[in-house]
């Protein structure tokens, strides 16, 4: 398979696991990565998060933050506000790109799809 090929694959499986992630929860790149069984790849989970409009079906990119819950992937969406709009809606707070509340709103797909 070519390098293309295992890309998409593997972008399918980070799509997957992030559709699981509940309304009004959040989930890091790279507890993502490391569900996937593939702890280094944190940086290719963003790579995903910022294809996914390309997906075949919904995926809800604005609940993956970085391992600190710092929006870091709002640049990628139609406009900057719009990951944290989407959040607010489903009830998560957010102040200065920062999700309040993080460790109880953290949702761990090693733990939650175990």
């Amino acid at each position: 398979m070519s390098q293309a090929g295992k890309n998409v694959d593997f972008f399918e499986q980070v799509w997957q696991v992030v559709r699981e992630i509940p309304p009004g929860r959040v989930t890091s790149y790279g507890a993502i990565a490391k569900a996937l069984g593939a702890a280094k790849s944190s940086r290719m989970v963003g790579y995903a998060m910022n294809a996914s409009h390309a997906a075949p079906v919904d995926v809800p990119a604005h609940r993956v933050v970085n391992r600190n819950g710092v929006l870091t992937g709002k640049h990628h969406f139609t406009d900057i506000n719009t990951m944290q709009r989407r959040l607010e809606s489903e009830g998560v707070e957010v102040i200065d790109d920062r999700v309040q509340r993080f460790d109880e709103l953290f949702w761990d797909p090693l733990t939650e799809l175990g």
